[in-house]
């Protein structure tokens, strides 16, 4: 068979950003590993096991010269990634080789770098989720007044502002970003613990004296950029450590499903659309359409989040006593696809949130054909207030809304409530034009909006205004 290009994922190839896919690369991975392996030496060293100064300095010169080839053909004898990698670095720093990965499982190298590489994967999307709440914050301000016909059930219901129901949507992401901030503060080093979690190997290594141990993983803890370490573990840390992230981004997932799906329906109601480019194709038929695609493409790999979280709930349940090895081929693939997913969603949220192209005419020409039948209540107490008898407008008012009603449903007709009314005696001193304004019908919507943007959204981009401003463009 030809050697045709091999499968590439979409996620990288189409959806997330350069930062992600490369923090989830091999290259950084393997980066990460010998980072540890010269964190372990250098602490080592100074803890007064018998290694120099040299041989941690030219692991260090070696860090960066990674020979994917050599490590290949190691693994293929071997049949193991860590011990593969371990001599391919040796080769690459000889005088370090008698004293690389002293003591050390392959946990310890596997475990705390995907928990290095967990945590900046967790502080980009923490820097997502601002900018999405930063980008419709802004959108929520702009039309904090806008009347706009509110829907339950999706179906007409009192109105609400345009910037109120984004002020619903950046609150769902603001939620995501406190859980967010909480797994990173929660995520803990892995640590110095030995093959089942006893750090027997360290006791050995520095005949009995517990403290050298202790300062041991302190050193190396820091040097990979964490203050605190699991307190206990068996050969890995807890795989509920990876649940609780994948559920955590399972949340961003769904914030982002809701949004993307209301700005779909607000579409197909021409009152509010996502960004589309001049030359955009919409349908490869049929040329007129505008297709809500980035919005369609996120509730695609929003969904798939959703559905990926309960593997690691299942891999966590799964292991037995100190570990066994069915986690690795599992999180493998599950924990990088999450935030390359999540990664790639909340890219689309943010573009669209900075585009949101919004119809005024359509929204009020939507008002004007409900508002009629929402403002019977407020037509009763003015015609009442004028001097008419309430039970006897009441009944005109039913009278008239039925029929009315009958012409919209049966007939297809403009809603003419408002004429039957304005026609009929009993409601000749009421001021319509007065009672039938739309902002009239929005509550405290406008000061609501205020209100969730000074006391909630201010904090944070005071707290993270160095990452505003996240580039968002789409590739394709």
């Amino acid at each position: 068979m030809p050697q045709d290009e091999p499968y590439r994922s979409p996620l990288v190839a189409r959806n997330a950003s350069k930062r992600m896919s490369a923090l989830f690369g091999a290259t950084h991975r393997i980066r990460t590993w010998r980072r540890l392996w010269i964190a372990l030496a250098d602490a080592q060293r100074k803890a007064g096991l018998k290694i120099t100064a040299k041989q941690v300095a030219d692991l260090r010169r070696a860090a960066d010269d990674i020979d994917f080839k050599a490590a290949a053909r190691y693994e293929k004898k071997l049949r193991h990634d860590v011990m593969a990698h371990l001599h391919a670095f040796a080769d690459k720093a000889p005088s370090a080789r008698p004293i690389l990965h002293v003591g050390a499982t392959s946990a310890f190298i596997v475990d705390n770098a995907d928990l290095m590489i967990m945590r900046d994967g967790l502080e980009l999307i923490r820097d997502w989720l601002v900018n999405a709440i930063d980008g419709l914050a802004r959108f929520a301000k702009t039309h904090r007044a806008r009347p706009t016909l509110g829907f339950t059930h999706y179906q007409p219901a009192q109105l609400t502002t345009v910037g109120k129901r984004a002020a619903l949507w950046c609150y769902d992401f603001v939620r995501d970003l406190e859980e967010i901030e909480a797994r990173i503060a929660g995520l803990r080093f892995r640590g110095v613990k030995g093959t089942t979690g006893t750090q027997a190997s360290f006791v050995e290594l520095f005949d009995g004296t517990t403290h050298k141990i202790d300062t041991l993983e302190r050193d190396v803890a820091r040097q990979c950029g964490f203050t605190t370490c699991e307190p206990i573990t068996g050969q890995t840390y807890s795989r509920k450590v990876d649940a609780q992230v994948a559920s955590a981004l399972a949340g961003v997932a769904t914030s982002v499903h809701k949004f993307a799906n209301d700005i779909r329906l607000l579409a197909n109601l021409k009152e509010i659309e996502e960004p589309f480019e001049t030359s955009q194709v919409g349908s490869s038929a049929m040329a007129y359409k505008r297709n809500p695609m980035r919005c369609e493409r996120a509730t695609g790999l929003a969904r798939f989040v959703i559905s990926i979280a309960n593997s690691p709930l299942q891999t966590a349940a799964e292991q037995w006593f100190e570990r066994t090895l069915d986690d690795s081929a599992n999180k493998r693939i599950t924990i990088p696809e999450a935030f390359l997913a999540t990664d790639g969603m909340l890219r689309i949220v943010v573009n669209v949130s900075r585009g949101l192209v919004v119809y005024p005419k359509t929204i009020a020409a939507r008002i004007a054909s409900e508002l009629p039948f929402m403002a019977t209540e407020n037509i009763l107490m003015a015609a009442v207030s004028a001097g008419g008898d309430r039970q006897e407008l009441h009944e005109r008012i039913r009278a008239h809304s039925h029929d009315a009603a009958r012409l919209v449903k049966q007939e297809a007709k403009p809603n003419d409530l408002l004429g039957r009314l304005a026609n009929d005696p009993a409601f000749a001193g009421t001021d319509f034009r007065r009672v039938l304004d739309p902002k009239r019908y929005v509550g405290r919507a406008p000061e609501q909006v205020d209100d969730f943007i000074r006391e909630v959204v201010t904090p944070i981009r005071r707290r993270h205004r160095k990452s505003i401003g996240l580039g968002a463009e789409l590739d394709v």
